[in-house]
């Protein structure tokens, strides 16, 4: 994959995230019913470019980060199940989405040096800060799924945003890091 479209699908999951956030926040209550076809989706994409940074830094360095590769898979997977039995994604988004959240956090912490690299200090402390709260709530909604998905709904978009933003940041260094 060109360095190019990772520049994009990174823009285009930032988008995703702040608009899932946003979702998240105007509707908390009835998320669960309403939102797993947009997670789905979502996992989908994130799990795709998950496994593109895998390819991409496999051509480039001859060896990629192997954390990227089952997490992309992991999120590619969860989503394809929310999306392919909608009924059996509502009971089971109680135990994937924090799984995905987990996995997601911990694949954009296995990225913290490129990040660093690519788009600064001040990228990679914000990505480091927001992945550690993103760990902290993905493990409290194991621990207590039905009292998280209906109380963290405001933590959860609030996160997502910051995810988004996130990502945002990191798709405009690597196009100012291009030109």
């Amino acid at each position: 994959m060109r360095k190019s479209h990772l520049k994009w699908l990174e823009l285009v999951v930032g988008i995703l995230m702040i608009l899932l956030g946003i979702y998240s926040l105007v509707s908390p209550s009835g998320m669960l019913t309403g939102i797993t076809v947009v997670y789905g989706v979502f996992a989908v994409f994130t799990g795709i470019v998950d496994i593109a940074f895998y390819v991409k830094m496999e051509r480039r360095t001859g060896f990629g980060p192997g954390v990227a590769l089952v997490t992309g898979i992991l999120s590619l997977l969860a989503g394809i199940l929310l999306l392919c039995n909608i009924g059996a994604g509502r009971w089971a988004m109680t135990l994937l989405f924090p799984l995905w959240f987990i996995a997601h956090c911990i694949s954009r912490l296995s990225h913290l040096s490129l990040i660093r690299m690519i788009a600064g200090n001040v990228s990679y402390y914000f990505t480091l800060v927001i992945n550690i709260l993103g760990l902290f709530l993905g493990f409290m909604m194991l621990l207590n799924p039905y009292l998280a998905l209906i109380s963290a709904g405001w933590l959860i978009g609030m996160y997502l945003i910051c995810q988004g933003v996130d990502s945002l940041l990191l798709s405009f260094a690597m196009f100012d890091h291009s030109l």
